[in-house]
């Protein structure tokens, strides 16, 4: 059975992977905030700043090509979104949060690679501040986490 410790991750050592990740330009704050504390908490588990690949694209439509990319290149052993979607009056919002999220996870399934998604959906700025770095923290570990998680399964 894979995963005998029943939930406990344990100490999460990235030193051997390769992590890429994807941030969106739009609500920039935000995401380049989520970008530090990801990239921080990757350094602090192992990651070894040559293998982390960062690019930008405009928002968070555009982010399942570019993990779709990175995914192609066969490179990586996890990626990560990063994203910021603030509902605002129309149904854009519903339309940007469920296409990139079913994007996202469809990218990881097709190329069986865990990409850990931290698109924030959010009311308003105020909730995106009050997420942005422990959801950029939480992305890193679950990247390095899943990656250890496929690599024992073969």
């Amino acid at each position: 059975m894979f995963g005998a410790d029943k939930g406990s991750a344990g100490p999460l050592d990235g030193r051997k992977f390769s992590i890429g990740i994807v941030q969106a330009r739009w609500n920039e704050g935000v995401t380049d905030a989520l970008f530090k504390a990801c990239h921080a908490e990757l350094l602090a588990l192992g990651v070894q700043e040559k293998n982390i690949a960062h690019v930008k694209v405009p928002g968070a439509l555009e982010v399942p090509v570019a993990l779709q990319a990175m995914a192609e290149r066969d490179d990586f052993d996890a990626l990560i979104a990063l994203g910021c979607i603030i509902r605002g009056e129309t149904y854009h919002f519903e339309l940007v949060a469920n296409e990139s999220g079913a994007g996202v996870t469809r990218i990881s399934l097709d190329y069986r690679l865990p990409i850990a998604n931290a698109i924030l959906t959010v009311e308003n700025d105020e909730q995106a501040r009050a997420r942005q770095t422990d959801k950029g923290i939480d992305a890193a570990r679950v990247a390095v986490e899943m990656a250890h998680v496929l690599d024992s399964i073969g």
